[in-house]
This record gives C-alpha cells, sequence and structure tokens, in this order.
C-alpha cells in the first residue's frame, strides 16, 4: 500500500467513530435536487507548481503543508459535502480556493465521496497563486451539454489576472436545462475601496453572459454560485450585475439575489469578519426558477447557510461562534474553513 494510501486509510479510521453523529441531518427536508458551494479556504495539494505562487503550501513552507495535513483535509471536506447532502449528496457541488484537478480527483476517488461517482469540470485558471474554482456532478443526475472558462481580464490591471468564471450547461433528470455559473471573484486584499472596480468588472463579465443566455433563450433557468468577496447590498452585486433584492413582482428574466434573503431577512451569513456575520458566498438565481408554475422551482426559504456545529467553534474574541478553520494564521488549526457552505435545493413542480 501507498504511503498516501495508508495515512488516508488512517484518517477515515479515526474519523469514523464520531461521523455518524457529525452527519445527521440539519434542519431542513431535502429537496428534488440539491445544490452547493464551498469556499474551501487554501485546498492546496503538497506539490511545488514552478508556474504558481504555492510555495507557502508546501512541506517547506511557512505553512509546513505536509501529506498528513493535505489529505486531512482531503477528508474534512468530502465530510462537509456527505453532510449537506444528508447523506443523499448534493447532485451538484460547486467549490472555490482549490489549486487543481488533482485536489478534487483526491476528493472525489480517494474518500467515500467515491460511492456516488462525481464527476469533474474544471480549467486552469490564470491567478498568480493557482486558485481554481471547480464543479462535481453526479452523473445519474445531471449531464451537462457543454462549459467553458469565462476569462476576466482586467483592461486597468493586466498583470494580476484573477480567477476565470466556470459556466456549465446542462440537463437535469427531468430534462430540464439548467445554466449554473461558478464564482470566486477578486478579493477585498489591500481594502475594500482599493480593490472594489476589479469585483465590478468580473460583475460585468457576468452580466454580459448572462444577457446573452437572456437573449438566446424563453426563460433559462439560471442559478449563480460563489464567493463574491462583496455582500448582496454592495454596488457590483446590485448595480453591476443587476442582481434585485425584492422578492415582490418577479420577472422570469431578472436575477434574484437568495443570498440577500438569508442576510437580511433570516440574519444568517457564511463569513464572519470582526465580529459580524455576512454572505459573500451568495446563491443568485433567474425569476424563472421563483415561479411556482415552472417545470422546477425554489424559494428563497429553500436557500440556506450550512451551520453544522462540526464546522464551528467559539468565538472568543467577539461573541458566540465562528468558522471552525484549516490555519489560525501560520498554526495548523485542524479545521474546515473560513467560510461555511450555502446550498439551494429545487423542487420539481407537480402537476
Amino acid at each position: 500500500m501507498k504511503f498516501s494510501a495508508i495515512i488516508i486509510t488512517i484518517i477515515f479510521f479515526l474519523g469514523k467513530t464520531s461521523i455518524a453523529q457529525d452527519l445527521k441531518p440539519y434542519e431542513f427536508p431535502r429537496g428534488n435536487m440539491r445544490l452547493m458551494f464551498y469556499n474551501c479556504e487554501n485546498f492546496f495539494d503538497t506539490f511545488d507548481d514552478t508556474l504558481k505562487i504555492d510555495e507557502s503550501f508546501l512541506p517547506t513552507g511557512d505553512h509546513h503543508w505536509t501529506l498528513a495535513k493535505y489529505y486531512k483535509k482531503v477528508y474534512n471536506i468530502s465530510k462537509v459535502i456527505t453532510a449537506v447532502g444528508q447523506w443523499s449528496l448534493p447532485e451538484i457541488v460547486g467549490l472555490c480556493e482549490i489549486e487543481n484537478r488533482k485536489v478534487l480527483e483526491d476528493l472525489t476517488k480517494k474518500t467515500d465521496l467515491k460511492k456516488f461517482h462525481y464527476k469533474i469540470i474544471h480549467k486552469e485558471s490564470p491567478d498568480r497563486r493557482g486558485i481554481d474554482v471547480g464543479f462535481l456532478y453526479r452523473p445519474d443526475k445531471f449531464f451537462p451539454i457543454n462549459y467553458e472558462a469565462i476569462r476576466v481580464k482586467f483592461p486597468f490591471d493586466a498583470n494580476k489576472p484573477t480567477r476565470d468564471i466556470l459556466y456549465v450547461k446542462g440537463t437535469n433528470i427531468y430534462k430540464d436545462t439548467l445554466h449554473i455559473f461558478i464564482n470566486h471573484w477578486p478579493s477585498r486584499w489591500g481594502g475594500q475601496a482599493e480593490t472594489d472596480r476589479k469585483r465590478k468588472f468580473a460583475a460585468s463579465v457576468l452580466r454580459a453572459k448572462v444577457d446573452s443566455l437572456f437573449k438566446a433563450d424563453d426563460n433559462p433557468n439560471i442559478i449563480i454560485m460563489g464567493d463574491l468577496n462583496d455582500y448582496p447590498t454592495n454596488n457590483s452585486v446590485v448595480k453591476v450585475l443587476r442582481a434585485k433584492t425584492s422578492f415582490d413582482n418577479i420577472q422570469n428574466e431578472s436575477l434574484y439575489n437568495l443570498a440577500y434573503y438569508l442576510q437580511e431577512i433570516k440574519g444568517k451569513g457564511s463569513l464572519k469578519h470582526n465580529g459580524e456575520w455576512g454572505v459573500l458566498d451568495q446563491i443568485i438565481v433567474s425569476g424563472i426558477l421563483l415561479n411556482k408554475k415552472n417545470k422546477i422551482h425554489t424559494t428563497p426559504d429553500n436557500v440556506h447557510v450550512f451551520e453544522a456545529p462540526f464546522l464551528l467553534e467559539p468565538d472568543n474574541n467577539y461573541t458566540g461562534v465562528k468558522p471552525f478553520r484549516t490555519y489560525l494564521g501560520f498554526k495548523f488549526h485542524d479545521g474546515y474553513s473560513d467560510h461555511l457552505p450555502v446550498y439551494i435545493d429545487l423542487f420539481e413542480t407537480k402537476k
């Protein structure tokens, strides 16, 4: 048995004693189709990519990212996906802060996720650190037609490329066509105001693609998921992407930000910053998906932040709890991520 296989076998053996308790269903009944998004917090492998700035996450780097730590991370992410699915795993999983296809291969083939035969859609992004987005799907539940990595190239800062937007078109078992976008917009590193135009530009690229879908199809089923690094009320989302925050008089070919409902109505958050919860990890849908006469539909109440206790720890600096992270600074903390997953349920409309 290879050394890596021995490590992951030990990790699974140790985790099995508590997994049954940890993975009990949380709060909400499952719909006919579940889609989730998760920022994995620096999900790097342990190998040096000489074309990327990934030295910090190597065994010799300042995070001392060893094979054992890596495989514990692989196991932890698989545990989260399983828990969100409530044992019937999500049909579609969008991920960000992943380094490459290898980590997705290890996630889907070297954990219990292999029982569900997840397939991978991934394209290498030009991000300098090697950070990508990824798309997993259950091939018995979702059938891709085509996909595209949409390049976000700043005309004002061409030397600092960011992540592509991953677009996937496919059908489900009910023969409904879905247009799904996985996003990881530029971070706020350097200041919110200083980096604002980068997120606005990413929003404009996404909006242009959305407009092309509205023009080409009647009432397309559009689902936008991702870490936008802005909140539902920021200008990049409200004014540029034009994701509405009011759910009155819904129009089929407009976008509606269900993350606003999570944050402002339910008081939930996927990330905690300076003691305040907010939703950076957003789910936005076209209005047709909020129309109960459509073949598939959802409602704002069917979008959730996954708040399982094992993903949280006490917040000693402020109050309440906070996400249980993989690292605190350069110290390995043995957690999951600094973000919580978000997910949406779709329902088949019964006639």
